[in-house]
Order: structure tokens, then C-alpha cells, then sequence
């Protein structure tokens, strides 16, 4: 990745460093505080016992992950590998030519960045990760200004940033781990909530590099995409709440299966050997379920300790005063930690989930906002340092900011669509 992709990641660990560092002075400091000045004797036990019970409900997650995580990326192998992705590229060529006008007709950077952002809608992050940065490269051979970031290379980076996953998996598998009853019932409001997010960082990126959405292919995939995002909130904004949970899980799980038995039929055409494949997937999860468990350790023992203190409490009474305050209904703010953390850091995000899915419970409006948040945008700073950093710009020019107005139209519309489907 070379020295700048080196030092890029290395800013963003140090970003993620501090925040850990903040979490434990900061609950130190409102300890002791309480200790000398209310006599509260038991909030550095309560501080010490939640280090052993963050890190236990880590391991025990971690573990539980395992089989379902193994289950779902055995099924992507088989959708990779039966052609799932070169279909999706395919499907998404009319709209890309559209959004990158600078890149030269034919050029072969259009399959990569075609094959990246298709193998990110379907949850392929070992597959869509190396596909990125080598789009990333060609699009830097392309660059006249070496150390600045083209309009090509930007518009990739928020389509990336915007978070389109058709499938997330993994809040699916973290939620049926904390006991959900019907853990795919975010999967729709997901799927709209992301949709915004994308909509917008695409008209966003769009305006500050003039480029021109009102032609007939844009119109009628944008038009065509909102027309039917609308219709799904209306008719479900129709049903009442209970029978709204109801349609919209069972939605979920007609469409996750059909998903399923088209990977396999993708695989069998293809004559790919399914169980094969299956079998590769499933042990990728297998190790991803063992890699993450440090990480999660790490991240769910701060937060612990953060709100065993009571700075956890502190700090969502004084946003929930604040947003009452202004007349409004302030359901939303236990989870908004989430959505705070998600630009800056991935597995301090899924932390942040996990932990309000375990304090306010996996079925609670919070717990389900959270999921939202983690599945409605992407890890902005990350993501800009990764890929920016492994061809040595320094100049990012307008990129953060629609990254980061992307993410913040992801956790308008999450709020809004909690609201809608769980309130």
C-alpha cells in the first residue's frame, strides 16, 4: 500500500486510540468525582466488574458468531463464484457511464470499480476490498494531479462511503446472538435507510462536480429507485404496527431466501461445485468470527467502563434534554453513539450496537435504531484513508464533506424510518 496508505491507517487507528483512551479517563474522572464528593462506594466496583462481564459477553458473542457467520459467507462464496457479481456489474454499466463522465469509454477501470461496488452490495468485503484499491490505481494512472483527488476517484469513494449493502449479514448474526425474536426484521428498513444515504452522496457529488443527473438513464434509475422506496413506506406507513412487523419480516425472509436459492442456482449453471464453495465460504467466517474477537473485547470493555461510570448516561441525558428542548421527540438518542462512531470506525461502531442491544435489549426501539445506524452508512474516514492512502493523495478536496453529509442523510432517514416501522 506504500508509505501514505501506511500513515493514513495509522491516523485513523490513532483517531480510534484516543476515543479508547477518552473512555477510560473520562469514567475514571466522573468515579472519582461521585467517590469523594457523594460518597458513591460502589461505582469503581461497579466499574472493575463490568471490565469482566464486557469482555466475557465479547467471547461469548464472538463464539456464537461463528455458525451463522460461516452459514451466510459460505452462501456469498457460492453466489461469488456462481457469477452473482458480474451480473450485478452488468445492471449497474448504464449508470456508472453516467456518473463518470471523465473516465475514457471502454476503459478498463469501469470493470473494477463496477466489480467493487457490486461485490459491497452483497456484503463481499474480502472480495470488494483488493477490487477497490486496484480501482483505485487505474484511476490514479489516469489522475493529472498526482497527490489530488480526480472527480472519478471521489464519486468512487462515496459510493463506497454511502454503505449500499443489500445484505448485512452481519447485524443479522449479531441480533439473533442477542436473542431478537425475528432478527431480519431491520433488514427492509435497512435497505431504506441505506438507500438515502446513497441518494444523497450521489446528488451531493454530483452538484460539486456539475455533473448533470437529468438525463434519461439518471431519471429513470433515480426516479424509478425513489418511486418505489416511496411506495414501500407508504404502504407499510398504512398497516398498523403489529401487522407492519409482520409483513415486513416476512418480506425479509421471502427475499433473503430467495436470495439464497439464487446463489445456488447461479452456482449450479455455472457448474461450480456448490458444496465446494460453501465449504470456502464457511471457513472464512469461521476465522472472521475468531478475528474479531479482540477488537470486540477491546471496544465493549471501554464502553463498559464509560458506562458503568455513568458518562454514558451523562452524556445521552444532556443530548436527550437538548433535543427536548427543542420540542422534539428524543426516542432516537440512545442509539445515536452508534451512528457517532460509525464514520471513524467500524468495530467501534458494532461495539456501540452491541452494547445498546444488550443495555436496552436486541427488540427495543434503541437496540433496532442502532442496527440501523450500523447498516445505513459505511466507515467514512477509514475508507477515505485505505484507499486514498494506497495511491499517496494528500489532497482530498471535497470528499469528506460528502462523505460524511452522505452519512449524515443515512442517520436522518434511520430515525425517520425507526420511527416509521418499530415506534
Amino acid at each position: 500500500m506504500g508509505n501514505n496508505g501506511k500513515s493514513c491507517n495509522f491516523a485513523v487507528s490513532m483517531v480510534l486510540n484516543y476515543i479508547w483512551i477518552a473512555f477510560f479517563i473520562i469514567a475514571f474522572v466522573i468515579a472519582l468525582v461521585k467517590l469523594v464528593f457523594w460518597g458513591d462506594f460502589e461505582v469503581f466496583p461497579a466499574m472493575m466488574d463490568s471490565t469482566f462481564s464486557s469482555s466475557k459477553t465479547a467471547f461469548e458473542i464472538s463464539l456464537g458468531l461463528t455458525g451463522v457467520l460461516s452459514l451466510w459467507l459460505g452462501i456469498m462464496k457460492i453466489g461469488e463464484k456462481g457469477g452473482v457479481v458480474n451480473v450485478l456489474a452488468r445492471l449497474l454499466s448504464p449508470v456508472f457511464v453516467k456518473l463518470f463522465p471523465d473516465i475514457p469509454k471502454g476503459h478498463p477501470v469501469t470493470g473494477s470499480i463496477f466489480m467493487n461496488i457490486a461485490a459491497n452490495m452483497l456484503g463481499l468485503d474480502n472480495a470488494a476490498t483488493p477490487l477497490g484499491l486496484k480501482a483505485m490505481e487505474q484511476l490514479q494512472d489516469l489522475n493529472t494531479k498526482k497527490d489530488t483527488a480526480s472527480n472519478p476517484m471521489i464519486m468512487f469513494l462515496v459510493l463506497n462511503t454511502s454503505g449500499l449493502t443489500l445484505i448485512p449479514i452481519s447485524i443479522f448474526v449479531y441480533r439473533a446472538q442477542l436473542g431478537a425474536a425475528q432478527p431480519t426484521d431491520i433488514f427492509i428498513p435497512i435497505l431504506l435507510a441505506t438507500f438515502f444515504s446513497t441518494l444523497a452522496g450521489v446528488i451531493i457529488t454530483s452538484l460539486f462536480q456539475k455533473i448533470n443527473l437529468l438525463n434519461r438513464t439518471m431519471l429513470l434509475t433515480l426516479g424509478g429507485a425513489a418511486l418505489v422506496v416511496a411506495t414501500v413506506i407508504w404502504g407499510f406507513g398504512q398497516l398498523d404496527s403489529v401487522l407492519m412487523n409482520k409483513v415486513s419480516t416476512s418480506t425479509a425472509n421471502i427475499l433473503l431466501m430467495m436470495i439464497i436459492i439464487a446463489f445456488i442456482l447461479a452456482g449450479v449453471r455455472k457448474k461450480v461445485n456448490v458444496y465446494d464453495a460453501f465449504i470456502e465460504g464457511a471457513k472464512d467466517g469461521f476465522t472472521t468470527a475468531v478475528r474479531i474477537i479482540p477488537y470486540l473485547v477491546a471496544i465493549l470493555v471501554g464502553i463498559g467502563v464509560f458506562r458503568a461510570s455513568g458518562a454514558m448516561d451523562m452524556l445521552i441525558n444532556g443530548i436527550e434534554w437538548t433535543v427536548d428542548l427543542m420540542g422534539m421527540n428524543s426516542d432516537f438518542v440512545g442509539a445515536l453513539p452508534t451512528a457517532l462512531m460509525k464514520p471513524l470506525s467500524g468495530s467501534g461502531a458494532r461495539g456501540m450496537m452491541v452494547d445498546a442491544m444488550t443495555t436496552y435489549g436486541a427488540d427495543s426501539f434503541i437496540g433496532r435504531l442502532s442496527c440501523i445506524f450500523q447498516g445505513s452508512t459505511d466507515t467514512t474516514f477509514y475508507i477515505l484513508a485505505v484507499y486514498f492512502g494506497s495511491v499517496g493523495i494528500v489532497k482530498t478536496r471535497h470528499a469528506v464533506a460528502c462523505g460524511l453529509l452522505a452519512d449524515l442523510a443515512g442517520i436522518i432517514a434511520a430515525i425517520f424510518i425507526a420511527y416509521l416501522f418499530f415506534a
